[in-house]
């Protein structure tokens, strides 16, 4: 993004990356406001997007930038608080502000469960209670669908528009609030193992610390990374995101008033059709055979090509991780986590190095065990073409024991 195309001047722009600068030296934070409210004025949500970008360019850590994050938001506040986001029902952004409203209330109310039961003298008295947190428990497992319709679908329409910083930081934030959530699924289900004050002591502080990181998270994707994404993104790209929306899925909680039709979308062509037959050493299979085919494998597959560049996955019946179109043409790297990447990289060196032709893992997925597997490819003059990723659920595969030669459909 250049700073023609914000509409910030140089100087502004130069005197707001001072100022988070010395915020993180260790400046006084309302000192800093001051100077902000005399020297800039207004600045808009893409000014803000714009700034993160060069500094991280510059030198300054991704995770530092994070950390600065809800000072400068102090800071920014009252200019940001002018630019209302606005969109239609139905729209993307409209959609995941009305699940933020939701996440919000589920929020309050998981704190609010948590008081009665810390005012509460043993686990006989809160049977409701209990009841509750099993349905709250439920609806933040169905909230998945919201960071994952970001990560793979909104995110990647972002970075296209050479915005990469801001989603990434938002990633790693979703990483965070995983981590609380699986902190309060681990609290809920010892809780036969636990001492009842202890259980409640416990269940009160991630509430807390549930509600804290949802509404500073929120805030920042409400107030930047949606206002900044509505400017770059252009109206027959607005509909190709709801058409991927729609394939992720919706939470439980989603208002169904908020999904309503949003135009048709159109369907995303991602390149020049392949005609007629294609012909293999082993044989020739049409495009529409081809794909069939690769579609029936009992596996998820998705190939990198030696550019690091994702180009295909395949759409098996039962996919394990998600996968939408937004993520073709996007390098490798930002489909993960930032923890991550040094993994990837490490990965991926070893294949085009030729050290390495596989890597394997296995992970527990919601009580399935997940073998995930990376092979290179390799042409036949051994030179490296990319990298396949195959991912396949064996939780009943490894039950098998002894033999099966009869046919049995009952």
């Amino acid at each position: 993004m250049s700073t023609e195309s914000s509409g910030i001047k140089e100087d502004r722009k130069e005197a707001i990356k001072k100022m988070i600068r010395d915020l993180h030296e260790g400046a006084d934070p309302e000192k800093v406001k001051g100077r902000f409210r005399e020297l800039i004025g207004a600045v808009t949500a893409t000014d803000i997007a714009e700034i993160e970008e060069e500094l991280i360019r510059e030198g300054m850590p991704r995770d530092e930038i994070q950390r600065l994050c809800d000072i400068h938001l102090a800071l920014f506040k009252e200019s940001l608080e002018k630019e209302k986001v606005l969109a239609p029902r139905g729209h993307p952004i409209h959609i995941l502000m009305e699940e933020h409203k939701m996440l919000l209330r589920i929020s309050d109310e998981l704190m609010s469960t948590a008081r009665e039961i810390v005012a509460a003298q043993d686990f006989g008295s809160i049977s409701q209670q209990m009841k509750q947190l099993v349905n709250t428990k439920h609806q933040l497992e169905e909230s998945e669908k919201h960071y994952l319709r970001e990560e793979n679908v909104l995110f990647p329409y972002i970075e296209k528009h050479g915005v990469t910083q801001p989603p990434a930081i938002m990633w790693m934030e979703h990483g965070r609030i995983r981590e609380i959530e699986k902190n309060i699924y681990a609290i809920i289900e010892a809780r036969e193992k636990t001492r009842f004050k202890e259980f409640a002591g416990q269940l009160e502080r991630v509430a807390y610390a549930l509600a804290d990181m949802l509404s500073s998270h929120f805030y920042k994707e409400n107030n930047i990374l949606f206002p900044t994404a509505l400017r770059l993104i252009g109206e027959d790209e607005w509909k190709q995101i709801r058409r991927q929306f729609d394939e992720v899925g919706y939470c439980c909680f989603t208002p169904q008033s908020a999904t309503l039709a949003f135009e048709k979308a159109e369907t995303l062509i991602l390149g020049p059709q392949v005609e007629g037959v294609i012909e293999f050493e082993t044989g020739k299979l049409s495009k529409e055979e081809m794909e069939a085919v690769l579609n029936a494998l009992p596996v998820d597959i998705t190939f990198v090509d030696k550019e690091d560049t994702v180009r295909y996955f395949n759409q098996s019946k039962e996919r394990i991780f998600t996968r939408t179109k937004a993520v073709i043409g996007r390098k490798v790297q930002q489909c993960h986590p930032q923890k991550s990447i040094h993994i990837v990289n490490q990965i991926l060196q070893a294949f085009k190095s030729g050290k390495r032709d596989t890597a394997e893992f296995w992970i527990d997925v919601k009580g399935r065990l997940v073998h995930i597997r990376y092979l290179a490819v390799r042409d036949k003059n051994g030179a490296y073409l990319g990298c396949l990723e195959v991912t396949q659920d064996i939780t009943n595969i490894k039950k098998i024991e002894g033999e099966k030669r009869l046919l049995d459909w009952t």
